[in-house]
């Protein structure tokens, strides 16, 4: 019983400190910028689970909710490049390229949140993710020094889903390591001015 309870204290500090940053697209409260995380490719394409998180984005953006849409994913191989993809689909859905910056180093939820504060400068942001990870992401966003809210994209319960659920519990413990230890992402780099500029531009 005691290795139970230890095992669901991670998953349980993540509820409690999303508990009152969830929101829906049409209600979530104002940010300049949205982050979306990556969730995988299907050749070149975004994954259904991705193409969802990119739809709310591009909603959060035509109604002005959100100024700019900052995209962190892996690319860590020549060959698979999530930030871009990413971009290609926002474009395709009415974000001007100008209003999308690229993350190609968030490797894990915990490095895009590092980055997303450290390399980019984003002290405040709307989170997008499906259900069953955003508490997690408002979590570490939070850890990492962002003034983070999430939106979790509905989906429907497949295999998917549950596996994503299900993994969730485990991820959790990873995260309050993270958010206690606060390890150096896989790869900092230098500061980035894009999702500054981009701002800039939206105010001429």
């Amino acid at each position: 019983m005691l290795g139970c309870v230890l095992v669901l204290l991670p998953s349980a500090w993540t509820h409690a400190v999303a508990e009152d940053r969830l929101h829906g697209t049409a209600d979530v409260p104002a940010a300049d910028v949205a982050v979306v995380f990556g969730a995988g490719l299907l050749g070149e394409r975004p994954t259904p689970y991705l193409a969802r998180r990119l739809d709310a984005a591009a909603e959060l953006y035509r109604s002005g909710r959100v100024k700019v849409v900052l995209v962190t994913g892996d690319n860590s191989r020549v060959e698979y490049d999530e930030p871009d993809a990413m971009r290609r689909y926002l474009t395709q859905h009415g974000v001007p390229d100008d209003r999308i910056v690229s993350d190609y180093a968030g490797f894990d939820t915990w490095d895009s949140c590092v980055r997303a504060r450290k390399v980019f400068g984003v002290d405040r942001a709307v989170l997008i993710s499906q259900g069953f990870h955003i508490r997690r992401a408002v979590a570490l966003c939070g850890a990492a020094g962002i003034d983070a809210y999430g939106i979790g994209v509905s989906d429907t319960h497949d295999s998917t889903w549950y596996y994503g659920g299900a993994r969730e519990v485990f991820a959790a413990g990873k995260a309050a390591l993270d958010a206690a230890l606060k390890p150096d992402p896989k790869f900092l780099g230098r500061e980035e001015t894009g999702v500054s500029e981009a701002l800039a531009a939206v105010a001429d």
